[in-house]
């Protein structure tokens, strides 16, 4: 059932993604918006192909790739133990709270001047955005999780002699896990944006959103300018279904992937009934 089902989400997806190509390359080659906005989806797709080759291109990509890599590793060496900290000591928590909720809306984009001036115009101010940004997913997925760990497991080990800290590593960690894995998968999507967006506005190093700004400014770079967008988009989807995997190889007992496997376990039973 659980096979199944995801077949069909893929073929519902390739299908939405055919859909997508079809009217933008139908809008392209009818001319009802000029090649120089809209470019046919094909040309897009020619151009963002041709880029793989690009050394360039390439370098560029990688170098986003690393300030992506860098700035989410540093957001959850931060959030997972302050968010263990927050949701396992309430005076802490309420000490703090104010604080948080004050930062948590600025957004990182805003924040460009500022830190660019504080770390100077390199791949520091890229890294600590991206930080930034991505901390507050994985810290309250990691203090929800904690909330959520079963009462009852935890007071067992107690009354068995188990201490603090034994009852956070044996029983709350573990139960957090899916919820921090979770807070991970969305921060990531976060920490592409933001370097890209870094890259894009504040137009200094390199990355694939410097490729996009340079693009801007060329006579006819509407088309490199969608094939740098077609690129950030795959590395989300990449990024996103490597994680999605990951998480359903690590933590096969998480409510939603038993919820799918008792329902395929009924269903069978109604078959052979």
């Amino acid at each position: 059932m659980t096979g199944l089902r995801r077949r069909q989400e893929l073929w519902l997806g390739a299908l939405g993604v055919l859909l997508a190509f079809g009217v933008c390359e139908a809008v392209g080659r009818a001319g009802l918006v000029r090649r120089s906005y809209l470019p046919p989806a094909s040309e897009v797709l020619v151009r963002a192909v041709e880029l793989a080759g690009d050394r360039a291109f390439l370098d560029g990509v990688g170098a986003t790739l690393w300030a992506w890599a860098l700035g989410l590793a540093l957001a959850v060496a931060i959030a997972v133990p302050l968010g263990l900290l927050l949701g396992s000591v309430p005076v802490v928590d309420s000490a703090v709270r104010v604080i948080i909720e004050f930062l948590r809306p600025l957004p990182s984009v805003a924040l460009i001047p500022l830190v660019s001036l504080l770390l100077g115009v390199g791949i520091g101010t890229e890294v600590a955005l991206i930080t930034y940004a991505s901390v507050w997913p994985v810290l309250f997925n990691t203090i929800y999780g904690l909330g959520e760990t079963d009462p009852l497991a935890k007071e067992t080990l107690r009354v068995f002699g188990f201490g603090r800290l034994a009852v956070l590593l044996r029983v709350e960690l573990p139960a957090t896990a899916p919820f921090i894995a979770a807070g991970i998968r969305i921060s990531a999507a976060v920490a592409l944006v933001l370097a890209v967006a870094t890259e894009l506005l504040s137009g200094f190093g390199e990355g694939l959103g410097i490729f996009i700004a340079q693009a801007q400014l060329a006579t006819d770079g509407t088309r490199d300018v969608l094939a740098g967008v077609v690129w950030a988009g795959v590395l989300g989807l990449l990024i996103n279904g490597a994680l999605v995997w990951g998480e359903r190889r690590l933590f096969p007992w998480t409510p939603q992937r038993r919820a799918v496997e008792r329902g395929g376990g009924v269903l069978k039973e109604r078959v052979r009934s």
